[in-house]
């Protein structure tokens, strides 16, 4: 659900370190706003909005973001305060975090499983965390420092040059100690995970054994899980990184290098000061550890460190443990591919698709582990999806039934991610090539497997009823792309330009990729090939199967609901209920308002008669 946004991954499973329980965090950088340092930089033409920091230097974690310009073709505040009353949407041109909050909580409007957490959009569980952000592409003025300070020999130069051109992140949250709509939290969280990436093995053993003592001991005393999170155990982490030379960090000397940090930790509680790795006037306490708590979690931690590694270890290693039992099984590991798998960017021009491609080959042969021989073989089948849709449209093969063998090997190799996307796409060319019988027969595959006990690969993690579901279908002694064939499905994608997107939805492509609920596209590709092949009653009723998967699906939602009414829109528009189509094309531009290209805008132009004849 990206919205016009830049995806970014953050928190640990970005960090590469996923432990059991690991959130999904993700952030969206709202790509229509231009973060400048200074007026005087402004150029025309504006093609964004443009804003300027006001560092507040009371709280120097945070800022004010003004507006000074304005996009007069694509205005993000112009949408974003559509139907607000004048003024309310920022105060003396300063951006509120609610109204901004608000505004993208409205795209989940049909999953009442998401409230406000901090700055993200959560599910109930708050295991998946979305945040919409700013980036600048400076640092704040009291950051720079960082950048210069005395260090050891960590982090090297390179790694600080590569934070320091990227900048940082504004996130829509401010101060726990006082009430102001009007400041953003710095957030260092790609500076973070760069820093991360940049330590060596002992470091990261440190920090995973860290974030398990959080876990495992720290999170479950009820009295103290409320004050410390593992946020501070990696600052801690990162300070004593650079003030010791970075060979302390040794196998041998594990022991040591934890104590560094938890020593660092508990220095910090006693004060009730613990300071911000890249602006150390940030004291990130406050709000939550104070004189009048910090007794209680001293007590905690200085137990911790009394009972010795050994005593650190039982407790987070006990003996015949059901949890790390339970945690240790292929359902585990499923869980934690399915998290990460479409998070992995895949190259968007054919040349690029080849030589992943070539290097997951050579990954294969190369490679003893089943499970990461399987996980090459989805990537293999997901980059195949990719590279079909970027060679030149097929020619109609209706006389000849000749399947041209590169669309062949590239769309068997596709259907192997899950149950039923590669399947779509396959429809789809038999679709394009006039094959109409084909692809009714593989719709009718399709949908016989979309059902109730089948596994969206972005289910909640937490759900009791999802997680019962997956594991009644699969079991251990299978490979992970059997079960993913088995027990999963995905949306159909449809690249940019697609060359085997139907004709009628040519439009939908046009400026971005979709991502189609299957059980929608199915009953699209049975409506037009029954429109084809004049067949009216069964016409009639897949265009009635379709409204009632819209309308009445609650399974569908956030952008995917906009993309299902597009497309329910072009069905109705094909069969002359011009009414319905432009009913539809409405319900979806306000479903999905940034997108000022969407498909749905141009479609109700056509409708209007303002941008082709009708």
């Amino acid at each position: 659900m990206n919205h016009g946004c830049t995806q970014i991954t953050s928190g640990s499973l970005a960090e590469g370190l996923a432990l059991p329980e690991s959130d999904i965090d993700t952030m969206y950088v709202i790509n229509k706003l231009e973060l400048i340092q200074n007026v005087r930089n402004i150029n025309h033409p504006i093609n964004r909005d443009i804003l300027v920091m006001e560092t507040d230097i009371d709280h120097p974690g945070f800022t004010r973001i003004r507006l000074v310009a304005q996009s007069d073709r694509n205005s993000f505040f112009r949408v974003l305060c559509d139907g607000c009353p004048p003024n309310t949407w920022y105060g003396n041109l300063y951006i509120s975090v609610n109204h901004i909050l608000d505004f993208y909580l409205q795209f989940y409007e049909r999953d009442e499983r998401v409230c406000i957490h901090g700055p993200c959009i959560s599910n109930l569980s708050k295991t998946v965390d979305n945040t919409y952000c700013i980036r600048s592409k400076h640092l704040p003025h009291n950051a720079l420092q960082w950048t210069v300070r005395h260090r050891r020999q960590w982090p090297p130069n390179f790694t600080i040059d590569r934070i320091k051109n990227y900048g940082c992140l504004l996130v829509p949250i401010g101060p726990k100690t006082i009430s102001d709509s009007y400041l953003w939290r710095f957030s260092f969280s790609v500076a973070e995970k760069i820093l991360v990436h940049s330590f060596n093995f002992i470091q990261l053993l440190c920090y995973g054994l860290l974030k398990l003592t959080f876990k495992r001991i720290v999170n479950t005393d009820n009295g103290v899980k409320d004050l410390v999170c593992s946020y501070f155990l990696k600052t801690a982490l990162f300070w004593v990184s650079e003030e010791v030379d970075i060979d302390t960090f040794q196998l041998l000397k594990l022991s040591y290098c934890f104590s560094l940090c938890f020593d660092k930790l508990i220095s910090w509680v006693k004060i009730c000061y613990c300071p911000n790795y890249f602006i150390p006037g940030h004291n990130m306490f406050l709000g939550t550890i104070n004189e009048s708590n910090n007794k209680t979690l001293l007590h905690v931690l200085e137990s911790i460190k009394h009972g010795g590694i050994d005593g650190l270890l039982m407790n987070l290693f006990p003996p015949d443990n059901e949890i790390t039992q339970r945690e240790s099984s292929f359902f585990m590991l499923d869980c934690l591919f399915y998290k990460i798998a479409n998070k992995i960017p895949v190259p968007k021009d054919i040349s690029g698709c080849h030589k992943c491609l070539s290097f997951t080959e050579s990954l294969l042969m190369s490679e003893s582990s089943t499970f990461i021989t399987d996980v090459c073989k989805y990537n293999y089948a997901k980059i195949s999806q990719i590279v079909a849709q970027l060679l030149p449209p097929p020619k109609s093969i209706s006389k000849t039934y000749n399947i041209p063998a590169r669309y062949h090997r590239l769309l068997q190799n596709g259907i192997k991610t899950d149950a039923v996307s590669g399947w779509l796409l396959y429809a789809s060319f038999y679709y394009v090539t006039g094959q109409f019988s084909v692809t009714l027969r593989l719709t009718d595959y399709v949908l016989s497997r979309c059902s109730p006990d089948m596994l969206f690969k972005d289910f909640d993690y937490d759900c009791e009823k999802h997680t019962n579901c997956y594991r009644q279908n699969v079991h251990s002694t299978m490979t992970l792309n059997d079960r993913m064939k088995i027990a999963t499905v995905s949306n159909v994608r449809y690249i940019k330009h697609s060359s085997l997107i139907p004709l009628e939805l040519k439009l939908e492509v046009e400026d971005a990729e979709i991502h189609i609920p299957p059980n929608v596209m199915s009953h699209c590709l049975r409506y037009i090939c029954f429109h084809h092949l004049g067949d009216i009653l069964n016409r009639q009723q897949a265009l009635r199967d379709l409204y009632l998967i819209v309308v009445d699906n609650c399974s569908i939602t956030g952008s995917h609901i906009s993309i299902s009414l597009t497309i329910l829109g072009v069905c109705y528009e094909i069969s002359g209920d011009k009414d319905r189509a432009y009913q539809c094309y409405g319900e979806a531009l306000q479903r999905n308002k940034l997108l000022s290209s969407l498909s749905a805008e141009k479609r109700i132009s056509k409708l209007d008669g303002n941008l082709y004849e009708t």
